[in-house]
């Protein structure tokens, strides 16, 4: 019977905890009044929550109530020191009898003076989110009931905090996408382009990404890239070698040595990612594209009245994989009048239950010169059709055409 009521009582503090859904507040503001109404149910002085940071393996001040300093002046944890730290290591609750600096890694804790904590760890869906601690100025002794009901609240909250993560990533992810893919292609005299991109249904926006830039001497640089992963982390990479790449192409005459270049930057500063990439510049004559491959697929040439074929260019190692400096090479393809290439990325023709050659022999058959627009509209309808990507899709049409002398 006593446990029934311990029960009972523990579900009547979490309520009083959390409270009626206000649904008009934000995450953070949310936070400060649940934490605001866990000070009072239990008597304590302090509460907050602090963030875990994956990338950074910290936890972050993210609600406080009683130190709102520890938010304001943005407190980090390393995960495995000091109190908070300790639970997020073991993912276990962790009650603290003094505080100081042996115990704590926050000064603001025993500079207020506290004297007893406790700390359970926000987990959802088995990944760690965070933690949640409250502190005491007097000497407590936090029971059985009082850790069960800090981790019943602990759990709550952090499916809150993760789906407002996952939300504030995919948002971050679009906003970033969006800002690096050219908003329109360039109108350049003697070419004409077409382009989609598609995030993948399964697995979301990534690090795809395709490019048109002018270089001096009248030339034309073009990307297709794809960077490992999917999510903010492999979007802010793409970001990060998109901007290398064209700084490099500025100074380097080859597509060879500019993916050499940006393979080195990515083995020093980008460790453990990884992309493919296909780089070419287009001559002042529009006739012939310079191309060099690092891991990617080769793209797809066709001429007017004829059968489209797959690119012979021979592909180097992938970016961030190599080991030493590998010998890169390239490739010239000539630009017919009227003639049509095609650069995709692997999400266009690999599928699960079939080698990606035979997708790559489909894309083929389904190329044909003429208006890139056109081009990129059947393509997606012949290689996606009515089911969602898999994974992403980015394709490059760019088509050669005659301009009228004198103009």
């Amino acid at each position: 019977m006593s446990r029934s009521l311990d029960a009972q009582n523990r579900l009547q503090q979490l309520e009083a905890i959390i409270g009626a859904p206000a649904t008009h507040l934000g995450l953070a503001e949310m936070l400060a009044e649940t934490l605001q109404r866990l000070r009072e149910v239990m008597a304590v002085d302090t509460a907050t929550v602090l963030r875990y940071q994956p990338s950074g393996r910290q936890l972050v001040a993210f609600a406080a109530a009683g130190i709102e300093e520890e938010v304001h002046q943005g407190v980090r944890v390393p995960v495995g020191r000091g109190f908070a730290g300790r639970v997020a290591l073991e993912q276990a609750p962790v009650i603290l009898d003094h505080v100081d600096e042996t115990t704590v890694v926050n000064s603001l804790l025993w500079e207020r003076g506290l004297h007893s904590m406790l700390g359970v760890p926000m987990i959802a869906g088995g990944e760690l989110v965070g933690v949640l601690h409250i502190g005491s100025v007097t000497l407590r002794q936090f029971g059985e009931s009082e850790v069960t009901t800090m981790q019943l609240l602990a759990d709550r909250l952090a499916m809150a905090v993760q789906m407002e993560a996952l939300e504030e990533n995919r948002t971050a992810t679009m906003a970033l996408q969006r800002s690096l893919l050219p908003s329109s292609l360039p109108e350049v005299p003697g070419l004409a382009f077409g382009a989609r991109y598609v995030p993948g249904a399964e697995t979301g926006l990534g690090g795809d990404w395709y490019d048109l830039f002018s270089l001096p001497g009248d030339r034309l640089g073009v990307v297709m890239g794809d960077v490992s992963g999917h999510g903010l982390d492999a979007a802010v990479i793409m970001g990060r070698l998109r901007s290398a790449l064209r700084a490099y192409a500025l100074d380097c005459e080859s597509p060879a040595e500019v993916l050499a270049k940006l393979d080195r930057k990515a083995n020093h500063f980008e460790h453990g990612a990884m992309a493919t990439v296909a780089y070419g510049i287009i001559g002042p004559d529009r006739e012939a594209l310079t191309l060099s491959l690092a891991g990617h697929l080769p793209p797809v040439l066709a001429l007017p009245g004829a059968a489209a074929r797959l690119v012979d260019s021979p592909p180097d190692p992938p970016i961030g994989l190599t080991i030493g400096v590998p010998e890169r090479r390239t490739t010239v393809v000539g630009l017919p009048a009227d003639g049509v290439l095609v650069f995709y990325t692997d999400g266009l023709v690999e599928r699960r239950d079939r080698p990606v050659d035979v997708g790559m022999e489909q894309l083929a058959q389904a190329v044909r010169a003429g208006d890139p627009e056109w081009v990129c509209a059947q393509v997606m309808a012949a290689m996606i059709g009515n089911r969602p990507a898999q994974d992403d899709v980015a394709v490059l049409a760019i088509r050669r055409r005659d301009v009228p002398a004198g103009v």
